[in-house]
């Protein structure tokens, strides 16, 4: 639901709000943590916690790609403070941030972070990603039904 959305007929915008939450999680990465992790694993680290569209969209110089696959990661970190998993945390993978050609950036989820997002009642989740000065922040919004 939009905010410009009207409720359903019979539905006060009270019992909505009742029945929904706002989840917001945050992350602060060091870029050359990242920078390190790649250049001591290459290819390994970056299979196994980034997936083939984060990889393509963050070349360039090393420092530029380190930046950009640092905002990512902090976006993973971010999702699974919104997911709050009570077990395991689900793979890196199976959250993927995606940018668009028109240049901002959504969170898809697949496998166990799709289920968790599912579980909670996850309608719609946005992502916002920054780096500078050496480090790399995400911001992750869900709204969810109760």
């Amino acid at each position: 639901m939009t905010a410009l959305a009207r409720p359903p007929e019979g539905v006060g915008t009270d019992q909505l709000d009742a029945e929904r939450e706002v989840r917001v999680g945050v992350d602060l990465v060091r870029v050359g943590d990242v920078a390190e992790s790649v250049a001591r694993f290459g290819r390994r680290y970056l299979r196994r916690v980034f997936t083939e569209h984060e990889i393509a969209c963050c070349q360039g110089e090393p420092s530029v790609a380190a930046a950009a696959l640092a905002a990512r990661f902090a976006a993973k970190e971010a999702t699974i403070k919104v997911l709050r998993p009570a077990g395991p945390r689900p793979d890196w993978r199976s959250m993927e941030v995606r940018r668009d050609p028109g240049g901002w950036c959504d969170m898809h989820l697949t496998g166990e972070a799709a289920r968790m997002a599912d579980a909670a009642g996850t309608e719609s989740m946005a992502v916002s990603l920054s780096h500078e000065a050496g480090m790399a922040a995400a911001v992750v919004v869900a709204m969810c039904n109760k």
